[in-house]
């Protein structure tokens, strides 16, 4: 494989990572902005908001099937204009009816596009030999900032979701459709299985604290994306302006923390690096839990911010170098864990919000992402710098 190609490969797929950050920061950010166009109850919300994982879950186990036919490629090359169209029906309709429609295409849609788009990143990490995982996540998160910046132009000017919209999937459609043309689908994966394969199954119990982990990560993560809003206008009194600045604010450190992560995986092992990702993630939600006004609540999501950035993608990365002769299929079932946290993080936070008290709801999140720390040796031991077992030379001399 050339130079060459690895590097198209990596940027197209990272251009895919920045989209999806785009078009999902366009969702959640507006989650007040959908329920008032919809008339959604604050007693609705939650099923509206737990029915998008529960239908991407759905998508991610057909997905592993399907990509053993045509690829993650192929699978990616076409999910992500689907999902960029259901987000655009998302703001043209004012009917329940429509906006369950709506979701539940976009639900499906992003459920094929997460798994395809790490299948391929784990597969492109291999061919590499060395840690690049977090940068596509980088590229993600950098794709949700621009997209948290649209939605508050669009909030600031009080434009209909769908005139904030349409401009963004008429610009995105052809990036995205064009740079598929140079997805890498052949990364270098091994002949031979590791322990814990038979052939191209899969050992779940190798396999379940990743699991863990990814659920976890993601409660932590669905808290911010679903309700940082919300919590922000209604608990500590912001503007509706300003509470698209949360998510915001979360993804800048976001980014930053995955800019950075490929170089601490190779330096201090990835079992380090989730470990101090997970203890500054629980410090940040400790933080908003006290926040007593909105800014003292951004800073808290922005800690948040920097500590789970790591997480998910070295769990990804982890589960490719347990199952390097499966790792399209781990990846699949791995993915399914991250929809059951948005799943469980959603109505849980919610629920315990309007029953309870949303600071005190903060805590489940902040206790569960702890956990984590447990869970680290799962990553390797500090000499496993690279998913492959150590930081091997490189395949080849790409940038």
């Amino acid at each position: 494989m050339t130079d060459a190609r690895l590097r198209r490969g990596r940027g197209s797929l990272a251009v895919s990572f920045f989209v999806q950050g785009v078009t999902f920061a366009l969702l959640v950010t507006r989650i007040p902005a959908i329920q008032d166009q919809y008339g959604i109850s604050d007693g609705l919300l939650p099923a509206f908001l737990a029915a998008v994982p529960v239908l991407a879950g759905i998508a991610s186990v057909v997905t592993e099937k399907l990509v053993a036919r045509v690829g993650p490629a192929l699978v990616l090359r076409w999910a992500q204009p689907l999902v960029l169209l259901a987000l655009l029906s998302v703001g043209a309709g004012s009917e329940l009816w429509q906006a369950a429609v709506a979701l539940g295409l976009f639900g499906l849609a992003v459920g094929a596009l997460d798994a395809s788009m790490n299948m391929l990143g784990v597969s492109l990490q291999r061919a590499y030999g060395r840690s690049i995982m977090l940068g596509f996540h980088a590229a993600y998160s950098l794709g949700g900032i621009a997209g948290a910046s649209l939605a508050w132009v669009g909030a600031h000017w009080h434009l209909p979701l769908f005139v904030s919209y349409l401009p963004v999937v008429l610009v995105l459609l052809p990036v995205a459709f064009v740079g598929s043309r140079w997805y890498v689908v052949d990364g270098g994966r091994p002949a031979e299985a590791e322990d814990g394969e038979r052939g191209s199954g899969i050992a779940f119990r190798l396999l379940l604290p990743l699991c863990l982990v990814m659920t976890f990560a993601y409660i932590g993560d669905s808290t911010v994306s679903n309700w940082s809003a919300k919590y922000l206008q209604d608990v500590l009194g912001s503007s509706e302006e300003m509470a698209t600045v949360p998510y915001n604010a979360y993804m800048v450190t976001t980014l930053f923390g995955r800019a950075v992560g490929d170089f601490g995986v190779r330096r201090l092992g990835a079992a380090v690096v989730v470990r101090a990702g997970a203890v500054l993630a629980a410090l940040g939600f400790a933080l908003v839990a006290v926040a007593p006004g909105a800014w003292s609540g951004i800073a808290g999501f922005t800690v948040l911010g920097l500590g789970l950035s790591v997480i998910v993608p070295q769990t990804f990365a982890a589960a490719g170098r347990l199952f390097p002769t499966a790792s399209d299929a781990a990846v699949a079932r791995l993915n399914v864990f991250n929809y059951v946290g948005f799943l469980v993080g959603s109505p849980l936070v919610g629920a315990l919000g309007d029953a309870w008290s949303y600071r005190w709801a903060m805590a489940v999140p902040m206790v569960l992402v702890l956990v984590t720390v447990a869970y680290a040796t799962s990553f390797g031991p500090r000499a496993a710098r690279y998913g492959g077992g150590h930081e091997r030379p490189r395949t080849v001399d790409v940038g």
